[in-house]
C-alpha cells in the first residue's frame, strides 16, 4: 500500500454527529471524498444538504434524527446498531455534536450546566462505548472526539462548556488506554475559532472578535474545511499507530 492509498477509506461506514450543519457537514463530506459511507445523526429530522453532497460523491448516506438530549444510553446503542442493519459495518464515529451557553459563573443554571454537559461529554461516552462493542467484534475501528481550545483553556462566561471539552480530552486518552488493544483508535480534535454558529456572538461583537483575531497567527477565522484533511487522516490506516492524542487545529492559537 502506497502512503496515498492509507489515506483512502473505501468501503468504510463513519457515523458522525451533528451532521446537519457546520463542522459536522464538512467532517462528513470529507469522510465521503476519501470513500467513506456516512450515516448523519443530528436532531433536526433532516440532514438534506449534507445528504445531497455525499451522494453527490457517489456514496451512501443515512440519516439519523436523534435528539442526544433526549435519548437514552439504550437508544444509543440502537443507533449503532441501526447503522450496522442499515450500511453492513460501523469503522469510524465522529463525537461532534456539542452545545454552548454563554453565562456568568456565578449566574450559571443548573439547567444549563446539565444540558451542555449531557450532550458534549455523556452521549460522547455512550455513544463511543456503543460503537466499540460493534468496533471490536470488527477487529477495529477509529474513535475521532471534537475537543475544543478550551479543552486547554479557561474560557469566559462558559464554564460547562469548559468542563466538557476538558473532559473530552480526557476521556479521549482514557478509551485510548482501554481500546487500543482491540485495534480501535481514539484520538480528538481541537478546532480553534471557527466561524460556526457556536461563535456567531462572538463574531458579532466587534471589539471581541478583533482581540480573537489578533491573537491568532494566521490571522482569520477557521472555516470547517480546515478540519477535513486531520479528520481523514484520524479516520485512516495513516493514523494507525496514534493513540490517546488530541490535535489542535487552530491557525496557530496555542503557540502565541
Amino acid at each position: 500500500m502506497s502512503i496515498l492509498d492509507s489515506f483512502r477509506l473505501d468501503g468504510k461506514v463513519a457515523l458522525v454527529t451533528g451532521a446537519s450543519r457546520g463542522l459536522g457537514e464538512a467532517i462528513a463530506v470529507g469522510l465521503a471524498e476519501a470513500g467513506a459511507d456516512i450515516a448523519g445523526l443530528d436532531r433536526t429530522p433532516d440532514c438534506h444538504i449534507t445528504c445531497e453532497k455525499v451522494e453527490a460523491l457517489g456514496r451512501r448516506f443515512m440519516n439519523i434524527s436523534c435528539d442526544l438530549y433526549e435519548t437514552s444510553v439504550d437508544g444509543l446503542n440502537q443507533v449503532a446498531a441501526s447503522v450496522v442493519n442499515t450500511l453492513g459495518r460501523l469503522d469510524i464515529l465522529v463525537n461532534n455534536a456539542g452545545i454552548i451557553r454563554r453565562t456568568p459563573a456565578l449566574d450559571f443554571s443548573e439547567e444549563d450546566w446539565d444540558a451542555v454537559m449531557h450532550i458534549n461529554l455523556k452521549a460522547a461516552f455512550f455513544l463511543s462505548q456503543a460503537a466499540a462493542r460493534i468496533m471490536a467484534q470488527q477487529s477495529g475501528g477509529k474513535i475521532i472526539n471534537i475537543a475544543s481550545m478550551l479543552s486547554y483553556q479557561g474560557g469566559i462566561l462558559v464554564p460547562s462548556y469548559t468542563a466538557s471539552k476538558s473532559g473530552v480530552m480526557g476521556i479521549t486518552r482514557a478509551l485510548a488506554n482501554e481500546w487500543a488493544s482491540l485495534g480501535i483508535n481514539v484520538n480528538a480534535i481541537a478546532p480553534g475559532y471557527m466561524a460556526t454558529d457556536n461563535t456567531a456572538p462572538l463574531r458579532a461583537d466587534e471589539a471581541r472578535s478583533a482581540s480573537i483575531l489578533a491573537r491568532i497567527p494566521v490571522g482569520r477565522w477557521g472555516e470547517p474545511s480546515d478540519l477535513q484533511g486531520v479528520a481523514v487522516f484520524l479516520a485512516s490506516d495513516a493514523a494507525s499507530y496514534l493513540h490517546g492524542a488530541t490535535i489542535p487545529v487552530d491557525g496557530g492559537w496555542l503557540a502565541r
